[in-house]
């Protein structure tokens, strides 16, 4: 069983709360003179029942605030807790915002978290953070445990996924909702509010079928190792206060309740696990047909023909995928003027329990026969012209020459083939104008072992040279009894100058294997390599900007594997270089990178970030906090890393 370790090197940095922003100013509402434009969000003023109100019955709670508002988006925004079979209802009129229950538990307390749904009628200005809180017994319970999530593949906060818990059981997740729940803002955080004294296990979410459990392979899920305790303490802090041009006006120091554990670190992963079925089944033309499954198989269906009765299915061509969840038969020669074709397959399927099962299921294909053109220009008498009739037993061979230096010659062929004479591909060079044979030898191989029509030349090309790839007349054979047309190449590889190096000398991850990703300004992977005594090296790289991401590689596989909340595995742990890299021609360049200098949340960089936070129309609402709300995260009570607020502020410089 594979966990994540609880040190400095799996925390994230500081995972600061997002506060309730109660301002003293009212909304400014523009005048045909002209004035300062609105920027502050509503300001809540009071509410019925008031918020940490005991013995509640009411179904029924109405929220007062000073301006106009609307709720936007309430039914994905607003979470309450605890979670209920049918939400509560909540609308917005005039300054006030209701929000309706069918029915209340008993001795329970209750949050309302509302996100950012809450904004003013005029300039849309957010209220952020905004919740309330309320219980229908004699007591508020007030513990909290925050923290943030984060995708384990490319570390993406994971924007309004759902993050909840359950008590200390390993099988409830599976089998009943969670019991509390809340929401992610835009970077990711979460708080998890209204908990009692207790043991408990966090999960997050992607709740696509609404049920607040794990019942569904196909949701994204994260999950907590350890058992997590709730506390809370009373602390000092300091307030800054700023005057109204935005300069620091004083510091103020007041007490504080911290709420801990507030560094909760969640990395979602899919587990790949899907209910097998046939998705799809098509006849493409009328040479093969195409089957679609769900899932991977290990096993292939098997297949046999229904009608026309008589003829042999078992010349059928395969192609296939890697993972046998897509099929392409060639059929046999004698079903290709077949205009309809039924046949039985025979395959596994998920049952209604969630095993595999054998289903046979009786398949129809049809050919979709194109309109009839006359040709221009044809002769009556001969109405199949030489060309057509070289059509009909020829075939071409699409030849793609590689573009960097360390690519191979893509060879396809349109159909199958039978036969290949490797000895009628010739590589030559030129040199001094004269196209020459290449003094060293090429290799003629599969690109892979599923797909029958594409092949690879693979040479060690020399740099700054011109190559030709020709390909004789009658090279090959397909399965139809066509044979090939000759075909030839050329192309010329880059100068030695054009290209550049990448060094890392990698510090922190110890003796743990592991792989470095390449990464492009969109976020893809350009190029892969092992670390190997610490270090990677890329070459006969393309000069532009990159980045590099690193995997912690357990089972040495070269892969980034996925988690298995059944068998109890956390997905590969991946982590990003924080900086951009530039290199430029003829380039060797190094760069140091320990893995953990920067905190997790910080590491992957803004530029190649697809879920950035939504911008703020006022800058000092981050830095906001007023008396009324206890501060949930203080970055200098991580026991971990020390250091975190120094970073933080470091890298958003």
């Amino acid at each position: 069983m594979k966990f994540i370790l609880l040190n400095k090197k799996h925390i994230g940095g500081a995972l600061i709360a997002t506060t309730v922003l109660l301002s003293a100013a009212c909304a400014n509402i523009g005048n045909p003179s002209g004035g300062a434009r609105d920027e502050d969000p509503p300001r809540f003023v009071s509410a019925n029942p008031a918020p940490g109100s005991l013995n509640v019955s009411k179904n029924k709670i109405t929220l007062q605030f000073d301006e106009l508002v609307n709720v936007k988006d309430a039914q994905t925004k607003v979470v309450v807790s605890p979670p209920s079979v049918r939400p509560p209802r909540v609308a917005s009129v005039g300054k006030k915002v209701t929000v309706t229950f069918d029915s209340l538990k008993t001795n329970s307390t209750y949050t309302i978290d509302f996100a950012d749904a809450i904004e003013d009628n005029n300039e849309g200005n957010k209220l952020e953070g905004f919740s309330y809180t309320f219980s229908t017994g004699q007591q508020i319970d007030s513990l909290r445990i925050a923290g943030m999530v984060l995708n384990a593949r490319d570390l993406e906060p994971r924007q309004g996924i759902l993050v909840g818990v359950h008590e200390a059981t390993d099988s409830a997740f599976t089998t009943r909702p969670l019991i509390r729940i809340a929401r992610t803002n835009d970077k990711g955080e979460f708080i998890i509010r209204g908990l009692k004294e207790g043991n408990y296990r966090v999960f997050a979410l992607e709740d696509k079928d609404n049920d607040l459990k794990y019942a569904n392979g196909e949701e994204d899920i994260a999950y907590y190792p350890l058992v997590v305790t709730p506390t809370a303490e009373r602390v000092e802090a300091q307030d800054t206060v700023f005057t109204p041009l935005g300069e620091v006006d004083t510091i103020v120091t007041r007490m504080r309740t911290r709420y801990l554990p507030n560094d909760i670190l969640l990395r979602t992963f899919n587990s790949m696990e899907r209910p097998q079925y046939l998705v799809k089944s098509e006849r493409v033309d009328s040479t093969r047909v195409f089957l679609k499954f769900n899932a991977p198989a290990t096993e292939l269906p098997e297949l046999s023909i229904v009608t026309p009765q008589g003829l042999d299915w078992s010349g059928y061509t395969l192609e296939r995928s890697l993972k046998n969840d897509s099929l392409v038969y060639w059929l046999p020669r004698q079903l290709v003027g077949v205009d309809s074709l039924r046949l039985t397959a025979r395959y596994l399927r998920t049952d209604s329990a969630g095993k595999l099962s054998a289903q046979l299921d009786t398949l129809k294909f049809y050919t979709v026969k194109p309109k009839a053109v006359k040709p221009k220009g044809v002769n009556k008498k001969n109405k199949v012209s030489a060309a057509d009739s070289l059509a009909r037993i020829t075939f071409p061979i699409t030849i793609t020459a590689p573009k960097e230096i360390n690519n191979s010659v893509n060879i396809e062929y349109p159909v199958p083939l039978t036969y290949l004479d490797s000895s009628a591909f010739h590589l030559q060079q030129m040199v001094d104008t004269v196209w020459r044979p290449v003094k060293g030898k090429f290799m003629l191989v599969p690109r892979d072992s599923v797909s029958p029509r594409h092949l690879e030349l693979r040479y060690k090309w020399e740099y700054d040279t011109k190559y030709r790839v020709s390909v004789d007349t009658l090279a090959g054979e397909d399965i139809y009894g066509k044979v090939s047309l000759p075909a030839n190449q050329e192309f010329t590889t880059k100068k030695a100058d054009e290209y550049c190096s990448l060094r890392f000398n990698i510090t922190g991850l110890d003796s743990i294997p592991a792989f470095v990703e390449l990464l492009s300004s969109s976020d893809a992977i350009v190029a892969t390599q092992k670390v190997e005594n610490s270090r990677v090296t890329f070459r006969h790289i393309t000069p532009g900007k990159y980045y590099a991401r690193i995997i912690e590689d357990y089972n040495g596989n070269g892969l980034f594997d996925t988690g298995n909340y059944a068998m109890g595995l956390q997905p590969d742990l991946a982590y990003y270089y924080p900086k951009v890299v530039n290199l430029k021609k003829n380039w060797d360049k190094e760069e140091s990178w320990d893995v953990f200098s920067t905190p997790i949340d910080l590491m992957k960089p803004n530029a190649v970030k697809k879920a950035k936070p939504a911008k703020k129309k006022n800058a000092k609402e981050e830095s906001e906090v007023t008396e009324d709300e206890e501060e949930v995260f203080d970055p200098t009570a991580n026991p971990f890393d020390p250091n975190q607020a120094r970073n933080r502020k470091k890298q958003r410089l």
